[in-house]
């Protein structure tokens, strides 16, 4: 019985511990250092941001409610500056508002076109605000929006917790869905592939290739080879499977070498190559995962067989940042 009730209470008090005041410090934090690195990169230019209106801060928890207001004027003042924000108390208030001879009493939350009205009445000489910003308190971190007042343009909208888990899950499913909207469009996508067969048998090449068709499984491109041929140019194409997203393809070079020789030897003298003029080689590449590596096996008709590593979109020297 008293085990049950212990149980109990510390069911009900373990969501105010686990989640919300504990971690809002922390996330007002990590959105301050969001805004800095998106004000610097151009993604909120203050000529569209400032003047802003901070419309509302509002707290979940009673433990933040002393506090969470200021630490968000602290935040957005760190990154628009000083006089770059305004905060809007009549926008959580009652208003009563004459138009026409009439009086009009409003409550709840103010639209963009009363928000620019207060703004107006309010400013004095200063320039008119350009954008609103919501910035609140939820479960486990902050959640923040701003939106262009001229226009109604989100120009940025986040939830930020303190190790920025719902940023990294929503980067992740807007990348998927792009990528998904892009193939059902068919367009293309330009690829750099450079593959290492380098046992038993050497192949080195690099690939700059153009991804196309309905699926977007389709490869085809410039293919760049040393050792196999001994320098040479040539044309490749590959299929991505659905099996892992292997791609298995072909490849046709031309040894510069060996054209060279064959140019300026005389008709019928018999001339040494290194290579054939044209190479053809199988190629397979088998990615680890959602990395840029992969194991690449090539078998090419100059008798080289090797299996190696290949770089998917990565320079040539990736332990290098």
């Amino acid at each position: 019985m008293f085990l049950s009730l212990a149980l109990a209470a510390l069911l009900q008090g373990a969501p105010a511990a686990w989640a919300g005041p504990d971690d809002t410090r922390d996330a007002l934090d990590r959105l301050g250092e969001i805004l800095e690195l998106r004000v610097e990169d151009g993604t909120l230019p203050k000529d569209k941001v400032s003047p802003a209106i901070l419309v509302s801060a509002a707290p979940r928890y009673e433990e933040t409610a002393a506090w969470f207001g200021t630490g968000a004027v602290e935040v957005l003042q760190a990154a628009f500056g000083a006089e770059g924000l305004r905060v809007c108390e009549a926008c959580a208030a009652p208003r009563v508002i004459a138009i026409d001879g009439a009086l009009s009493y409003t409550t709840g939350p103010a639209g963009l076109d009363e928000l620019q009205r207060l703004d107006a009445l309010t400013r004095g000489d200063a320039a008119p605000a350009k954008s609103a910003v919501w910035l609140d308190e939820h479960k486990g971190g902050v959640s923040i929006r701003i939106v262009e007042l001229a226009t109604g343009q989100v120009l940025f909208a986040q939830n930020v917790d303190p190790t920025l888990v719902e940023v990294r899950n929503t980067q992740r499913v807007y990348t998927l869905s792009e990528e998904l909207e892009r193939r059902a469009r068919g367009d293309s996508l330009t690829h750099s592939f450079a593959d290492f067969a380098v046992y038993p048998g050497q192949h080195l090449s690099w690939d700059i290739s153009d991804q196309f068709g309905a699926t977007n499984r389709n490869l085809s491109g410039v293919t760049l080879s040393v050792f196999d041929p001994v320098v040479g140019v040539g044309g490749h194409y590959h299929r991505v499977t659905p099996l892992y997203n292997v791609s298995v393809g072909a490849k046709v070079i031309f040894s510069l070498p060996t054209a060279a020789v064959q140019a300026v030897s005389q008709d019928g003298e018999q001339v040494e190559v290194l290579d054939p003029l044209l190479t053809a080689a199988a190629v397979v590449r088998v990615p680890f995962g959602r990395s840029n590596y992969g194991v690449v096996l090539v078998a090419s008709t100059n008798g080289q067989v090797g299996i190696g590593i290949s770089l998917l979109n990565m320079r040539l020297l990736p332990v290098i940042p």
